[in-house]
């Protein structure tokens, strides 16, 4: 970590715990037997990949939802089912970011959808934590606000060039290989968060002394 001075971390997985499998469920319960066809981790039919780079509102989501998926679903429906994947901020995450703040530039930079954020950011206002969640970052990149989406090599030069970056001295955490590969080809530092890891754990020092929660 000697020559480490930014750390771009990952959203769902690795800051917010996160679950495919239960939207995933969530949609098979209203009728869409086949919805891994459409969506999984690591890839997405092209109205996703346009929702998430923000080429589309969330109406016109929802409609081009409704008529691709072979089960009529309402609206309301559609963005539970959607939301459903989203689960808890754990403070220890956020308390780990706040020490690495003091040492190192921290970046987010996430693929979401502007229906999940407001999700997200409203459980996060609920929980007290969506003040200290902006200020453990420099700059949040989310894809349907700049508009690309990582693994595409464009969406980490665009970071890079706008916050001033140098790749040998950037650390990227992601939990999704396709991403972490991307990275690595344009020279960035990169960790592959494994299923039983936690950004706590490859930080073991940093809050030793911190209680848990």
């Amino acid at each position: 970590m000697s020559e480490i001075k930014n750390i771009i971390f990952d959203l769902g997985g690795v800051v917010l715990n996160l679950n495919y499998d239960l939207t995933s469920s969530a949609f098979k319960k209203l009728g869409v037997k086949n919805f891994d066809d459409y969506y999984s981790q690591k890839e997405q039919v092209d109205l996703f990949n346009s929702f998430e780079k923000g080429l589309i509102s969330s109406n016109e989501f929802i409609l081009s939802a409704q008529k691709i998926l072979p089960t009529y679903i309402s609206k309301k429906d559609i963005i539970n089912a959607w939301n459903s994947m989203l689960l808890n901020l754990p403070q220890k995450r956020l308390m780990l970011l706040q020490e690495l703040k003091k040492s190192f530039r921290l970046f987010l930079l996430s693929n979401t959808n502007e229906i999940h954020i407001d999700f997200f950011e409203k459980q996060m206002q609920e929980a007290g934590q969506l003040e200290t969640y902006y200020n453990c970052f420099e700059k949040i990149y989310y894809s349907s606000r700049i508009n690309c989406r990582k693994p595409d090599k464009e969406c980490f030069k665009y970071v890079l060039k706008e916050s001033q970056l140098e790749p040998k001295e950037t650390l990227f955490i992601d939990d999704s290989i396709q991403h972490i590969i991307s990275a690595r080809e344009l020279g960035i530092n990169t960790h592959h968060l494994q299923e039983n890891e936690n950004i706590n754990t490859i930080f073991p020092d940093i809050i030793q002394s911190k209680p848990h929660s």
